[in-house]
């Protein structure tokens, strides 16, 4: 009798902390939902800000987070899929594995201003980049790299044995084995990573701020050694740093909804395709 009360009891903390949570959530979306949506408009959508920041819209910047995103991802997905694979697959688990693991655990604890100040010392002025996109997408890149690699690590190890141990059985090597069992069966979950990654990616102010991000630019940017804009920064700029803050306010809100979208919108479609892909190497 008293260990099911503990167990009642312990239910009741459990379920009242995840409704707090999810509650928590729907609040502060709620929040910015109601200050954010008088904003969205075609026009706010579609045109370059103006008078100051005051008005116009965020066009600019919404093409140079999109820009800066499928750039980091275009860095940090293979990279990190490639160094789990190798230590999860190939590599012998001794002291150089452990010891990647553990770098790459303190490379995920670092704050993201040092990957900034990193980026700029390398890439904007030792390789000459310049304050560009392609500076920004490599630093980016380098600071999801650790929560790839951990989530393709994971995703790897979910694996059953026994799909290495039939596939070598019937003749196939190992990178056979890799490449036709383990990862169409671990990508479901590899896409997990990437969605976590793309989220991060999004919200990043410091590491642009010192690679990739102009403070007004309203045409968009022609080739990866341009600056651009991108919403983090500009949300930042306009909500702190504008002439006339409250005339700022109601636009910081609505470009604070369009980055939710966004960031939404990629997860949605990543969840798509991971669903799309599990059901696939179910059937295969």
């Amino acid at each position: 009798m008293r260990t099911k009360l503990q167990q009642q009891i312990a239910f009741f903390i459990f379920r009242s902390l995840g409704l707090l949570v999810i509650g928590l959530l729907f609040w502060i979306l709620g929040f910015i939902v109601y200050h954010g949506a008088g904003v969205i408009s075609w026009e706010f959508l579609t045109t370059a800000p103006r008078d100051g920041m005051t008005a116009g819209g965020i066009w600019p910047a919404l093409v140079g987070t999109c820009y800066l995103v499928i750039g980091s991802m275009v860095v940090a997905f293979p990279l990190g899929v490639m160094s789990a694979v190798y230590t999860s697959e190939y590599a012998r688990n001794g002291r150089i594995v452990r010891l990647i693991r553990i770098m790459t655990n303190n490379l995920s604890g670092i704050p993201s201003i040092v990957f900034g100040l990193f980026g700029m010392s390398l890439f904007v002025r030792t390789l000459g980049f310049g304050d560009s996109i392609l500076a920004g997408s490599l630093t980016l890149g380098l600071l999801v790299l650790p929560l790839v690699i951990r989530t393709t690590e994971e995703a790897l190890q979910a694996v059953p044995a026994t799909y290495r141990t039939g596939s070598r059985a019937l003749g196939a090597s190992r990178w056979q084995t890799v490449s036709r069992v383990v990862l169409p069966v671990a990508f479901p979950n590899i896409i997990t990573g990437l969605i976590l990654a793309v989220g991060r990616v999004s919200g990043e102010t410091a590491p642009i701020l010192f690679t990739v991000a102009a403070y007004f630019l309203p045409q968009l940017p022609t080739s990866i050694f341009d600056q651009a804009m991108a919403l983090p920064y500009h949300l930042y700029v306009i909500a702190t740093s504008g002439t006339d803050l409250e005339a700022t306010r109601p636009i910081a809100y609505g470009t604070a909804l369009v980055l939710i979208g966004v960031v939404l919108c990629i997860n949605l479609l990543a969840n798509l395709l991971r669903r799309r892909i599990g059901k696939h190497a179910h059937k295969s």
